[in-house]
């Protein structure tokens, strides 16, 4: 692919996959056509970066669709500068998202290989605004917090309590929540005087798991 038929292939995903499907926020359809999405795929399935589909990229872990992508970061209702948690960094392409929406990510990632790699590919695609951080996601990383918006790339069979507790006032979490294998639920949860609660049902989903602890490859 040259760079200009890149280019053209993330102009044509948002346009056909993302604002079609009724993503509205101008930040983020401007996010999706700047991070290059081929990069955070395995070389041999570059050709299929900007199809509206998941990929896998190892260690039983996925890049999720564009379009999902995109609804989630809509749903987190960034306007610029806050401080962003990432639960599941995975090839680091969400992460570069939220980098172009916030001031602030902080990214975590339970596999070793995968949090080396995305680590080492936002670095070179000069994406400094974002921190991997090698841990249990399902913990949170309570020592950046509190954040203005989390975002879990995972689904989980319920809430993790940590990741409410490391909300800001006002601040939104977005995950998939549901049994695992099964069709999950996206939830908007929002942290109030009287602590965080459930405020939206977005749609259904369909996530790898959220894992506790950390694996080293």
């Amino acid at each position: 692919m040259s760079q200009e038929s890149e280019r053209e292939a993330r102009l044509r995903m948002v346009a056909e996959q993302i604002v079609k499907r009724g993503v509205r926020d101008e930040h983020v359809l401007a996010a999706l056509r700047t991070v290059p999405r081929h990069r955070f795929v395995p070389a041999e399935l570059r050709e299929q970066a900007y199809e509206d589909r998941p990929l896998p990229i190892g260690h039983e872990q996925t890049i999720s669709q564009p379009y999902i992508v995109a609804a989630m970061s809509e749903a987190l209702e960034l306007r610029g500068g806050e401080r962003v948690l990432e639960v599941g960094c995975g090839s680091g392409y969400q992460a570069a998202v939220l980098a172009e929406l916030a001031g602030e990510v902080v990214s975590v990632e339970r596999v070793a290989p995968l949090a080396e790699r995305a680590r080492a590919l936002l670095a070179e695609l000069a994406y400094r605004n974002v921190e991997v951080v090698l841990a249990d996601g399902s913990l949170g990383h309570p020592a950046r917090a509190p954040y203005d918006a989390i975002l879990v790339a995972c689904g989980a069979s319920e809430v993790p309590p940590a990741l409410l507790d490391q909300l800001a006032p006002g601040g939104r979490l977005v995950l998939p929540v549901g049994p695992q294998g099964g069709v999950m639920r996206l939830e908007r949860w929002r942290r109030g005087e009287a602590g965080a609660s459930r405020t939206d049902d977005l749609m259904g989903v369909r996530f790898v798991p959220l894992l506790p602890g950390t694996a080293t490859s």
